[in-house]
């Protein structure tokens, strides 16, 4: 019975089959097709010879070519957009009270990992409702703000929208003397890629780590701070260089100079306290600590002081303050001069005065006394 019932259903399928046949693309008509279709896929397939029975599979793969082709539009992003924390230094006045600053945000400290003390690490989390969760652009999961804040005037932000700077800013200025008119700034960015092979890796305006961390934030803070700070006292001696080139000028034309003794003082103060700024204050050759210990953050150090050019740029610096210095000794001794020849016309008078008494009292007692 089971071979009969087989049979039977085997044979409805075929009456089934014969009476709906499955109708063959192109059989029976042949359509035009144009080669100046905008489908390069179409073009190809137009050109070669069909054969009696159209394949089923090439009609579907170039229905979805031409679907993925009008529907679809893919562009490559830019890599050097992806996964950036934008690094902002500024350079606002000539001190911070570190202790006062360090005490009124306790919370936000970051523990020291060094003895050095001319500087204090802020790390923030209490983001605003419209600027929450993931800060960078590229799905970035570095979600802190961190602010680095030196004694000498820096203040280097970490991962801070333009909008918000000024919010931070006004949090050191509380705290600052001898706030400058115009505030200097740099920017700078680092860019994290965890599965890179080298420990850092170099790029145009930016620097890829592994991780930011909050060693390397203090390394990547210590060097910005440091620059936009000579930025600042490379302006002052570029001011002082200015004022001595004037009063050569006048001096060329004039074959003297009106400066007083008072005024050239000044001037040798300010260059030699702009020296001594960048030297002690600023800590320009100081060796950095967490350098010292870990070859990782030595690297990014060297890079960095490298890529901003900070010894050519005190080199620059140390020839100004010499040229500067050169001028001093020369109007020092041109006043000192001055000074002598003054006090040779003074001797002068004096003798002369003398001369003058001792001539009438020879006179007078040469003169006969009348009786």
């Amino acid at each position: 019975m089971g071979w009969r019932r087989a049979a039977s259903v085997f044979l409805s399928r075929i009456s089934l089959a014969s009476k709906s046949p499955i109708p063959i693309p192109f059989a029976n008509s042949r359509p035009s097709y144009s080669f100046h279709s905008p489908n390069p896929v179409f073009r190809f397939r137009c050109l070669r010879s069909f054969s009696a029975v159209a394949s089923p599979i090439s009609f579907v793969a170039n229905q979805f070519e031409s679907e993925v082709d009008h529907s679809y539009d893919f562009e490559p992003e830019d890599d050097d957009e992806i996964g950036k924390i934008p690094i902002k230094a500024y350079f606002l006045c000539t001190s911070i009270n570190l202790k006062n600053m360090q005490s009124e945000n306790l919370s936000n400290v970051v523990p020291p990992t060094s003895r050095a003390s001319n500087y204090i690490a802020l790390r923030y989390t209490d983001f605003p409702r419209e600027t929450s969760g993931v800060r960078v652009k590229g799905g970035n999961t570095n979600c802190y703000r961190y602010m680095v804040v030196f004694q000498y005037g820096s203040a280097v932000l970490f991962n801070i929208e333009d909008h918000e700077v000024e919010s931070f800013l006004d949090l050191v200025r509380r705290h600052a003397s001898g706030l400058l008119p115009e505030t200097k700034k740099d920017d700078y960015a680092v860019k994290e890629k965890p599965y890179l092979v080298e420990d850092m890796q170099g790029g145009p305006d930016y620097i890829v780590l592994k991780s930011l961390d909050t060693d390397s934030v203090r390394i990547i803070g210590s060097v910005l701070g440091q620059s936009i700070a000579l930025d600042y006292f490379v302006s002052q001696v570029d001011s002082l260089v200015e004022e001595f080139a004037d009063i050569n000028r006048k001096m060329e034309k004039t074959g003297t100079f009106t400066m007083d003794k008072k005024k050239l003082l000044q001037l040798v103060g300010k260059a030699n306290s702009n020296l001594a700024d960048v030297i002690l204050k600023v800590g320009l050759f100081e060796r950095s600590e967490i350098a010292w210990r870990d070859a990782k953050y030595a690297q990014i150090y060297e890079y960095l002081r490298e890529e901003y050019e900070v010894t050519q740029r005190f080199g620059n610096l140390d020839f100004k303050l010499k040229f500067v210095e050169h001028n001093i000794h020369f109007l020092q001794e041109v006043l000192q001069n001055r000074k002598s020849d003054l006090l040779e016309w003074c001797i002068i008078g004096l003798l002369s005065i003398e001369n003058i008494i001792s001539l009438y009292e020879i006179v007078k007692d040469s003169t006969p006394m009348q009786l």
